[in-house]
């Protein structure tokens, strides 16, 4: 056990009486040491529960022979932070969560690790930090809010966003906007429709990183803590085995992620932590391995935020398991080992089925025809970028650019009422590197929402949107502006053409003629973890992580991708 390092012979007395200080007597020092490790916090709901949930991991652990060992990490939370100066600190910490598991977890010498995870970044860093560290892991999330009641309608904090647009907008008064925000929110748990937070979750069972059904189990219900029990005793069972996560972390597990989101029109973010956590494993998988997922997977599940249910509704459906038995039936998945020592589709197949309900359908009877997002290429985004499809809009957009230097310029245009039907709305400079931090825009986008432009203008970015973000969409535009990006080179007017079908964003304007006078803009940040990060963090094509190698791949001259549809004939 990696935990004798700090326990056996003479010379680890002093470590043993530090073990003894916390409570450990002789046997439950000898056992092996299991980290707990959760992101709680009582600053919202989405992790509120995480700590009681610890409680019943470790009766798990115990009651399987180990010694649970607990810690927490921290948690950033985004409806809080969102269209703030704050949001900088998202992304950025699920890096920092990362890290600190595997500072704690290797600086203890601890045997095998249980991750409580519940808002958006903190269930990537689970993922990434199992991969990293590759000792006997399980993940659990905390599990979805239930929705709130406004006027009889189940609502979520996406309505809430909305509801700010249509204040500005003057379509509801300050007495609606206040009664929208007190009813949104009931309790512990994350985001409640198919945002970030449940997309990653999935995620997190399609890898085989989770249970298939633990995840989907809301916060708040009583088979919450029944489930947390047996992480804790499937830890142990892992570590006996020895069967660790890289094992699952394969090409095809991706795939098989990649495919889900793409069926429940889950959050473009599903891109970005899908590629981070695919680095930690080493294992091949590219930007341009997502658009086959997309493109040939129908959305079968009816889902906010273009959707009409909640995750709670998901569950009661039949929840991942049923959108894996939909998938699996039509082909459309493969089969691949998970933490429980059983395949995806025995894990599939042993999953109860709801013989009543609308909310998942078969895959010959999808909502839509294809996944929520597509990959397109360039002159604008010669690495790449995500457009967002889970919205009403067409597959094609052609308007004139309306150039916005930060978040907050945008979001004061569209409240001031100065965006106009067919616009292209550019927000630069929010990139991993620029932001930094690579902010949402779900303050702008659920203003355009709100105010009834949501399918009648364009956003791009080189920023991030938020799963709750629904309207015709592009963001992760890389090179991002701050690194020389060909973003950094529009104007206000310039023609901007996005394209689903050909998979192109383009602008007639010659760019390349603006280049020889663009300058690098300063830094937002000089110093602290957000200094540090924008020195470090790589491109948005890769993932925008922070290992020792991003950075350079992100400064590295742009290069057309290997895989990237033809660019002939746009203007460079």
């Amino acid at each position: 056990m990696r935990s004798d390092l700090i326990k056996t012979g003479p010379d680890r007395a002093p470590a043993r009486a530090m073990l003894r200080g916390t409570g450990l007597d002789d046997a439950a020092i000898a056992k092996p040491l299991v980290a707990v490790v959760h992101t709680w916090s009582n600053v919202s709901p989405c992790n509120l529960n995480l700590r009681e949930l610890a409680e019943h991991v470790a009766e798990g652990i115990r009651a399987a022979g180990g010694t649970p060992v607990e810690f927490n990490t921290i948690a950033v939370t985004d409806g809080i932070a969102m269209g703030t100066p704050g949001m900088r600190a998202s992304l950025i910490s699920r890096e920092v969560i990362t890290d600190s598991i595997e500072l704690a977890v290797d600086g203890h010498c601890l045997d095998a690790m249980v991750v409580l995870c519940g808002c958006d970044k903190t269930i990537p860093a689970a993922a990434m930090a199992l991969a990293r560290l590759d000792i006997p892991g399980v993940a659990l999330y905390g599990g979805t809010i239930a929705h709130g009641l406004h006027d009889a309608h189940p609502i979520t904090i996406q309505q809430v966003f909305e509801a700010v647009g249509a204040h500005g907008a003057g379509k509801i008064d300050d007495a609606e906007l206040t009664s929208v925000e007190r009813d949104a929110c009931p309790g512990a748990g994350a985001c409640g429709g198919q945002f970030t937070a449940n997309t990653m979750a999935m995620v997190l069972s399609a890898l085989g990183l989770s249970p298939l059904g633990f995840n989907d189990i809301p916060a708040t219900h009583p088979a919450k803590a029944a489930a947390a029990r047996r992480c804790g005793e499937l830890v142990m069972e892992c570590l006996k085995a020895g069967r660790t996560p890289r094992a699952l972390l394969t090409e095809t597990a991706f795939r098989n992620a990649a495919r889900m989101v793409a069926a429940t029109a889950g959050s473009t973010n599903a891109v970005l932590h899908l590629l981070a956590i695919a680095r930690e494993a080493g294992t091949p998988w590219t930007l341009e391995d997502f658009e086959p997922a997309s493109r040939h997977t129908p959305v079968i599940a009816d889902l906010l935020p273009a959707g009409r249910y909640t995750a709670v509704e998901m569950f009661g459906a039949g929840g991942s398991a049923r959108v894996a038995q939909e998938l699996i039936a039509a082909g459309m998945l493969d089969d691949a080992p998970t933490i429980t020592g059983r395949s995806l589709f025995e894990e599939a197949a042993a999953a109860p089925r709801a013989e009543s309900q609308d909310v998942i359908h078969p895959v010959s009877r999808p909502l839509k025809p294809r996944g929520g997002y597509s990959i397109l290429y360039g002159n604008l985004a010669p690495e790449g970028c995500i457009l967002k499809l889970a919205g009403k809009g067409a597959n094609h957009f052609e308007g004139r650019a309306r150039v916005f230097e930060s978040e907050e310029a945008a979001f004061a245009a569209v409240q001031g009422g100065a965006i106009a039907k067919g616009d292209v709305i550019v927000i630069r400079n929010e990139g991993p590197a620029g932001g930094p931090g690579m902010r949402e825009m779900l303050g702008v986008t659920a203003a355009l929402v709100g105010r009834g432009l949501g399918d009648d203008v364009a956003l791009i970015t080189d920023g991030r949107f938020s799963g709750a973000t629904h309207g015709y969409m592009v963001g992760h535009i890389a090179p991002e502006a701050a690194r020389g990006g060909p973003i950094a080179l529009l104007r206000e007017g310039d023609l901007v053409r996005i394209d689903a079908d050909t998979r192109q964003i383009s602008t007639t304007a010659d760019l390349a003629a603006r280049r020889a006078t663009w300058q690098p803009p300063a830094p937002k940040v000089t110093r602290g973890a957000l200094a540090k990060y924008a020195q470090l963090v790589g491109s948005a094509s890769d993932g925008a992580t922070t290992h020792p190698s991003a950075a350079h791949h992100a400064s590295a001259p742009v290069s057309q991708h290997a895989n990237e549809p033809t660019t002939a004939g746009v203007t460079a």
